[in-house]
């Protein structure tokens, strides 16, 4: 089952920028017929951070996503440099999106977000212990924070109301220890 399917027959750098690159591959697919494939490579690790306060309440950073060309709610997110550490990263975009630094901090779970057409890893972090400070966002982010109940949070996911994807797996395994009484 580890095997790989796919024969390459070429590959083409299509475009680069000082985030991503996107190549396409003339292949032959696992049926033998030949086609094309296109992949997004990122050159950051994602890095999220779930940061809880003692009464169970979480920050949310707002956004417009020009991507999506619209609005956003989601858990403070960034990258992290291949080769560096994804927790020193998380915990300097935590501090820059909302001010928060925390004392405490554990893996909460490793992902691909989209493995049909990237290969971008996301990392995500539970922080705790919270202290809050003036945040200093990046020039290109006009970003609005949110404390909400976890409740309220896993509530905006059910409705479709938080979609970016790290921040739906992160709400959802929170939410998932709390029930069994891991949190």
């Amino acid at each position: 089952m580890e095997n790989n399917p796919w024969t390459i027959i070429s590959e083409k750098n299509i475009y680069e920028n000082k985030w991503i690159g996107v190549t396409e591959y003339k292949v032959v697919n696992p049926s033998g017929g030949e086609g094309i494939y296109g992949k997004v490579h990122f050159k950051n690790v994602a890095v999220g951070i779930v940061a809880l306060d003692d009464r169970e309440q979480l920050w949310l950073v707002g956004q417009f996503r020009f991507t999506l060309n619209q609005y956003s709610w989601e858990i403070p997110e960034g990258g992290a440099p291949v080769g560096t550490d994804p927790l020193e990263s998380a915990k300097r975009e935590l501090k820059e999106e909302t001010g928060i630094a925390a004392t405490n901090w554990k893996h909460l779970l490793t992902m691909h977000l989209s493995n049909s057409v990237s290969d971008e890893l996301a990392i995500v972090y539970l922080a705790t212990g919270l202290k809050e400070g003036e945040a200093a966002p990046e020039d290109t982010e006009d970003l609005h924070t949110r404390q909400v109940p976890l409740e309220e949070a896993w509530q905006m996911v059910e409705n479709g109301i938080i979609t970016d994807s790290m921040s739906v797996a992160a709400i959802t395994k929170i939410k998932l220890m709390k029930l069994l009484g891991q949190l």
